[in-house]
């Protein structure tokens, strides 16, 4: 009996424990989901619509083209003449004439120049000039630069017969702006000349300077240049050149041009006075 009822006791103690367990102990479940997803969408539309006759060129096309081109350094010339004429109590011819172009490039400049005057004064002949020169300067930085140099002049007035200066030197800008320079130049040259019917050659030294402003505001420049060349072994020998100018725009192209120039030779032919000034104006026409 006891027996009995200690199985029956066993049977109901571990039917009841069966739930209890069931609750005490429930399911656990874990679920991860990592979903990673990532979309890139690159879209480009370029619509470029050429105008009538299909020659538009897309606007990035031309900008690049503008961007690809050189830049541009042209030679700016200028050509100028003049004329005086007078009869009556006196009879005077006076014709002048000039050409110059130039080069400027951040590296190098270029210059080349000539000009002329002829006149004559109750027929005798009181004019008889020409002259040129051409200059090469190569720079190396803004302002320092070594220029080569060569110039040629003939005055029949003066007895001289020609003048060829050749030489090279150095040079510097004390003033580089847009619209003011002005330079220092020192070196050598060989003079040979033909000076009243006398042949002769000689090593000078060279000293000059040269200064122009532009005035934007009246569309007008101002220059100047001058050169002292004093024989190397003969000092007292020497020659003077200076050009002082001013020049004004009537249009984009033409324009009034008035100059003063100075030869001074402190040993002239026989019979002649060592200074020679000449007064210039005319019209000159830029292309």
């Amino acid at each position: 009996m006891n027996q009995t009822i200690a199985i029956l006791f066993i049977t109901v103690t571990a039917m009841l424990a069966l739930p209890v367990n069931t609750v005490a102990q429930p399911n656990l479940i874990t679920v991860t989901n990592v979903v990673t997803i990532t979309e890139t969408n690159f879209v480009t539309v370029t619509n470029v619509l050429p105008a009538a006759g299909g020659n538009a060129k897309p606007p990035f096309e031309s900008a690049a083209n503008q961007m690809l081109q050189p830049i541009k350094y042209p030679w700016e010339s200028s050509f100028s003449a003049g004329l005086t004429l007078t009869r009556g109590n006196s009879s005077t011819l006076l014709v002048t004439g000039g050409a110059q172009t130039h080069k400027k490039t951040p590296d190098n400049e270029f210059g080349l120049g000539a000009d002329g005057a002829y006149g004559v004064n109750n027929a005798v002949k009181d004019v008889d000039t020409v002259h040129g020169f051409g200059q090469y300067n190569h720079l190396f930085n803004e302002r320092i630069y070594a220029y080569a140099r060569v110039e040629g002049l003939h005055d029949g007035v003066a007895d001289l017969q020609y003048r060829i200066t050749v030489g090279p030197g150095a040079g510097y800008y004390l003033i580089k702006q847009t619209n003011t320079a002005l330079a220092v130049e020192l070196g050598s040259s060989f003079v040979c000349e033909r000076l009243g019917n006398v042949d002769d050659s000689y090593a000078t030294l060279r000293l000059a300077e040269r200064f122009e402003h532009k005035f934007t505001g009246y569309n007008a420049r101002l220059w100047e240049n001058a050169e002292i060349l004093p024989q190397v072994n003969k000092l007292d020998n020497y020659i003077v050149n200076a050009e002082i100018g001013i020049e004004s725009s009537i249009s984009k192209s033409v324009s009034l041009k008035t100059f003063l120039v100075e030869n001074y030779n402190n040993q002239p032919a026989a019979g002649r006075d060592k200074n020679d000034i000449k007064l210039v104006s005319g019209i000159s026409y830029k292309f």
